[in-house]
């Protein structure tokens, strides 16, 4: 990553900071913020993608099929794991910009939060990513949170590493395969403290083990329930 890129994501923060207070007035009581967050293979594109459908929210992906670091990552972390990070940064951050001017309510696959407080620390505790980079990273990562808008309900799909493992498998993403299974332990144990101690707004945790929400419709059913449970406005504008 070379100093233009870092400049240029500094001036999107700048531009944003500018806009953000006209638009946070903006927004209504009938706009929702959601995120979904958990390990990978969790199952957070799928329900980002039904709830969406569902309550009628512009839902916002990962980048994952387009991403151009994520391949190379997984074939060498120490090399590419400050540029994936970067990546996924500044992706999100643009997206949390086109929520935060939308008029329309949105579900985010994976909340900008688990950029830094999941994976880039994981990377740096397990000598993926060095002192230097990591230091860069969280700097950055701490500017941009000083002008984003917390989820209107953070949703935690939480997964044992067992689940996680069988739903990789069956996806097939070839450079996921060879995830070690050390790494997603690694990750579900930050999960846990982050969500232990996240305070940021409301939070539904999901136990996901025993649901197949995408083939069962039941079980789909019990999660947009505990969803209008937890935002009882939204059973006034369900489409």
């Amino acid at each position: 990553m070379d100093d233009d890129s870092v400049l240029n994501i500094l001036i999107l923060v700048i531009c944003f900071r500018e806009n953000l207070c006209y638009f946070l007035h903006m927004n209504n009581s009938n706009k929702y913020f959601i995120a979904v967050a958990g390990n990978i293979g969790a199952g957070k594109s799928s329900l980002t993608r039904m709830l969406g459908e569902r309550f009628n929210w512009k839902p916002y992906f990962e980048s994952v099929e387009d991403n151009p670091y994520l391949p190379d990552f997984y074939g060498d972390m120490n090399r590419w794991s400050f540029h994936l990070q970067i990546y996924f940064l500044a992706n999100r951050f643009k997206s949390h910009k086109e929520i935060v001017e939308s008029h329309k309510s949105v579900i985010q696959d994976r909340s900008i939060y688990e950029d830094a407080e999941i994976f880039a620390k994981n990377l740096h505790m397990i000598g993926k990513m060095d002192k230097r980079d990591y230091e860069n990273y969280v700097s950055l990562f701490h500017v941009m949170m000083e002008y984003l808008r917390p989820p209107d309900l953070l949703i935690y799909l939480r997964s044992t590493v067992d689940t996680l493992v069988s739903q990789i498998t069956l996806r097939g993403r070839e450079y996921e395969q060879s995830i070690p299974r050390e790494y997603l332990e690694q990750l579900n144990s930050h999960y846990e403290e982050w969500i232990g101690y996240y305070k940021a707004g409301p939070l539904l945790i999901i136990e996901s083990d025993p649901l197949d929400f995408v083939h069962r419709p039941a079980d789909f059913e019990f999660i947009v329930n505990e969803v209008k449970n937890a935002l009882p406005q939204l059973q006034l504008f369900e489409s």
